[in-house]
């Protein structure tokens, strides 16, 4: 097999719930069933742990070659080998006929307590208490495990942020390339809008094998809405907030990075804004190593800004910095670590962003987000783009 077969404990969680399995269905597009299996499917398929550490994955027949050179479960069975078709014929149902198929598996391996993650399918979790199983939802205990990321799950990361790094390079190519037209970015004779700068962004991105949801490029003082996409036509003189968070189309980590840039002359206040951003930014990466509290860090960072006279969400404002100050990334865009009012400490291997912001309706935003690894004496900035507010 080409993935790791390093067996993945979750023994605590189900002696802590007294569940003899953990059982997940679904596809690959849930990184916990993707964590757990390495096996890259869009169709449903079905992972188990037995108490005993034992793993099963039941695939469809088609999958099986496919599932025994790619997975890293090692026992792989076949909806044919639970005889799914005479299931199939005696329920008049394909669905049933999969759960029963399921709990065939469970009963032979003499397994009654099952645990499931939070949503787990409704319909799975009826079916296996008809035919005798209990079923608990638990929250996943593979959520901590994805937390800290070993040096595959890292060389993975570096390669999407370096693919983030070009594409945003290329975004604020554009930016400064363009001259200004009654207050009008112009871009090679057309008003460059945020629409052509995410679609520069998303062909880079392919180029290096990522893709991109929901990139944010917004302009003027609709950027004080942290999630805004951005539409229409990039002002002269007014910020605008560029994020990237790119997906490995094939490895399915994400990565994340957030520029601030501007064509022109920008006011004292968002001159004054940007500083402070970049202030607290580098206050923040500079608490980052193993031990410290995620706690301790956003607080940090609120300091900075309190110093300088802005609002903070420690004290309740619905302007100024109105966000915590960052998250894990992985398998998932936001994973554990979360950077805010949590006291988990930080580990070697985690990957988190560092990204304070100033939000002003009267003015927009203005935010900073760089990709930190957690290293055994520090952090390394994973994020190469340079920090530049006027282009």
């Amino acid at each position: 097999m080409t993935s790791s077969t390093v067996p993945i404990d979750i023994s605590k969680t189900l002696e802590s719930h007294k569940s003899d399995a953990y059982l997940m269905v679904g596809n690959s597009n849930n990184a916990d069933i993707y964590y757990a299996t390495r096996f890259s499917a869009s169709d449903e398929f079905t992972y188990i742990q037995i108490k005993d550490g034992s793993e099963i994955l039941l695939i469809s027949d088609m999958e099986k070659g496919r599932a025994e050179l790619e997975s890293r479960v090692s026992d792989i069975r076949t909806l044919q080998g639970c005889d799914y078709r005479s299931k199939v014929k005696e329920r008049q149902d394909p669905a049933l006929a999969y759960c029963d198929c399921i709990a065939e598996i469970l009963q032979k391996e003499g397994t009654r307590h099952i645990a499931v993650p939070r949503d787990f399918p409704y319909h799975i979790a009826q079916t296996l208490k008809e035919e005798g199983f209990s079923i608990q939802a638990v929250k996943s205990p593979f959520l901590q495990l994805r937390a800290k990321k070993n040096e595959s799950e890292i060389k993975i990361v570096r390669k999407v942020q370096d693919a983030c790094n070009t594409a945003m390079k290329a975004a604020a190519e554009m930016i400064r390339k363009s001259e200004s037209v009654e207050g009008i970015l112009n871009y090679r004779g057309f008003a460059l809008t945020s629409e052509m700068i995410r679609k520069e962004i998303d062909m880079t991105l392919l180029e290096h094998g990522c893709e991109a949801d929901s990139t944010i490029v917004a302009g003027g003082k609709g950027s004080a809405n942290p999630h805004w996409e951005g539409e229409g036509p990039i002002k002269a003189d007014e910020p605008v907030v560029i994020d990237i968070f790119p997906r490995s189309k094939r490895e399915k980590y994400y990565a994340d990075m957030t520029r601030t840039v501007l064509h022109g002359t920008p006011s004292d206040k968002l001159k004054d804004m940007y500083d402070a951003v970049l202030e607290a930014q580098k206050a923040g990466i500079e608490m980052v190593k193993p031990g410290v509290k995620c706690s301790d860090i956003h607080n940090k960072v609120c300091d900075v800004f309190k110093e300088k006279g802005y609002d903070t969400v420690r004290d309740g404002s619905p302007v100024g910095f109105i966000h915590s100050t960052g998250h894990g990334v992985g398998l998932e865009i936001h994973e554990l670590p979360f950077v805010g009012n949590s006291d988990v400490e930080l580990e070697e291997g985690n990957i988190i962003t560092i990204e304070p912001g100033l939000y002003y309706p009267d003015v927009g935003g203005i935010r900073l987000e760089d990709l930190i690894l957690v290293t055994a004496d520090g952090h390394e900035n994973l994020t190469e783009m340079e920090k530049k507010f006027v282009y």
